[in-house]
């Protein structure tokens, strides 16, 4: 396979990775919702209560699933497209005995698809006054019909895959192989598809294991915050210069805060300590398989603090140890590799994340964009009152920038509003849009009239203070 058709291959899992986990991270609140219920209310949960419980069932059954749906089917065709998408899903609900989290996940993007189809198959050819009718009827008529086929066709379909799925799950973790999972998910992760993999992959099965069993151990896969959490103890107690300062920083943002993609960075200035994450990443497993941990919901973000209420009773020695292992395997694999690697330690973290930034437009198919001071005029500080920052989901990274700079806005007096959204919910009235490096093209399109900043750290970006400076004046 030549580079051309590698890239074109990585832009495909990017593309569809990006696009699986777009329907579950903005419903994550609602997932997080029933888990809370789940490890709370269940017979085996910490305050047992039947009438409380009896909200579990319906909640994974009906709200989730139609959730997706919707979610899916809008980000084909807008709000029709989420509205057909769940008239669809109910139609796999009903023709199933399981969750059918996969069938929505089919069927919501599917559905909007044809009738986004038939919406510009008949755009300026309605009579004046008939729009309407037509639209209304339009949707009712194809949403009705497609939720027929889903009912007798899709949804059993769907229901024999899954349980195929799950009988791999289960052999896997019957057999004790489950860790071999993490030699998959730990580089697919610093290949930036932990959303894809967490939240369009393993959440359905995980939901499956739950759903049975109260908890499920497939939750903390690629959420674990262990193997991250010792590539950054080993830089701290064996890196120098700048990589040994800001490991500390690092550490509390990503165990406290479960931002896993700022130790990415790390990582890339020695590949090599990809070995540690991979090790601390199937330790960890190994001891949450043998201990019988398992989490009621997904954690998200990955921290600790996301991990605690919802583990179930009882669980908490299994959790923390696997944790613990992790972590421990991982620093003691990377500390090795960094006391014998002949490359210089004391490499900058800014050079790191020029390789992150390079590896992250690869494997997007993008070059890495001009500054906008060579696209676009610079506003002036009369015309900035709102910034906004910008990432794929709209909740790790861009949430962490937006931090670090509204405070600088404030301690600089600044009457300016900086929030943070998903690259797709960039509002009209952003004045100036900051996102990483490999985005801003994407940004770009979605709001034309905007300053666009370019970064490739929103932990530590020299354009924040020199916006600070500009805006000040």
């Amino acid at each position: 396979m030549d580079t051309t058709e590698s890239t074109s291959f990585k832009v495909l899992v990017q593309r569809f990775g990006r696009f699986l986990s777009g329907m579950f991270m903005p419903n994550i609140g609602a997932f997080i919702a029933w888990g809370l219920i789940t490890a709370l209310f269940i017979p085996t949960g910490w305050f047992p209560n039947e009438s409380f419980a009896s909200l579990v069932d319906p909640m994974i059954k009906y709200l989730l699933p139609l959730l997706i749906g919707y979610t899916g089917g809008r980000m084909v065709h807008d709000v029709r497209g989420g509205v057909i998408g769940a008239v669809v899903t109910m139609g796999v609900i009903v023709g199933a005995e399981i969750p059918m989290f996969l069938g929505a996940m089919i069927v919501g993007p599917l559905s909007a698809w044809v009738l986004k189809k038939f919406d510009k198959s008949v755009e300026g050819k309605i009579p004046s006054g008939f729009e309407m009718l037509i639209n209304n009827f339009s949707l009712g008529i194809l949403g009705g019909g497609i939720a027929l086929i889903a009912f007798k066709g899709i949804g059993p379909i769907v229901q024999s895959i899954s349980n195929v799925l799950a009988a791999g799950v289960d052999f896997l973790i019957n057999t004790g192989l489950l860790p071999l999972a993490n030699l998959i998910i730990e580089p697919a992760k610093v290949l930036f598809l932990n959303n894809a993999i967490n939240h369009g992959i393993l959440g359905p099965l995980a939901l499956e294991q739950v759903h049975t069993a109260g908890k499920s151990i497939i939750y903390m896969l690629e959420s674990n915050p262990g193997p991250g959490l010792g590539i950054l103890l080993a830089y701290w107690l064996f890196g120098r210069g700048s990589v040994k300062q800001s490991a500390p920083g690092a550490v509390i943002i990503h165990f406290f805060g479960g931002i896993h993609e700022i130790y990415f960075p790390y990582i890339l200035m020695n590949p090599r300590l990809i070995l540690a994450v991979i090790g601390g990443g199937m330790a960890g497993t190994f001891t949450f398989s043998l201990l019988g941990a398992g989490l009621a919901g997904a954690p998200s973000p990955g921290s600790i603090l996301a991990y605690l209420p919802l583990t179930p009773k009882g669980g908490f020695l299994a959790m923390f140890s696997g944790v613990l292992v992790a972590a421990l395997v991982s620093f003691l694999i990377a500390s090795l590799l960094l006391k014998t690697s002949k490359s210089n330690v004391d490499e900058d973290l800014e050079a790191a994340t020029t390789k992150m930034k390079e590896m992250k437009a690869s494997s997007k198919g993008n070059a890495a964009p001009a500054s906008a001071s060579e696209n676009q005029a610079v506003k002036s500080k009369d015309e900035v009152n709102k910034i906004v920052f910008s990432c794929d989901a709209g909740m790790g990274s861009s949430a962490m920038g937006a931090s670090i700079l509204r405070k600088k806005v404030n301690a600089a007096g600044l009457p300016i509003t900086v929030i943070n959204t998903a690259i797709n919910d960039i509002p009209n009235d952003a004045d100036i849009v900051i996102t990483h490096m490999t985005l801003t093209d994407r940004a770009r399109q979605k709001n034309p009239h905007a300053e666009h900043i370019s970064i490739d750290n929103f932990l530590k970006s020299p354009e924040y203070d020199a916006l600070i400076e500009r805006l000040s004046k």
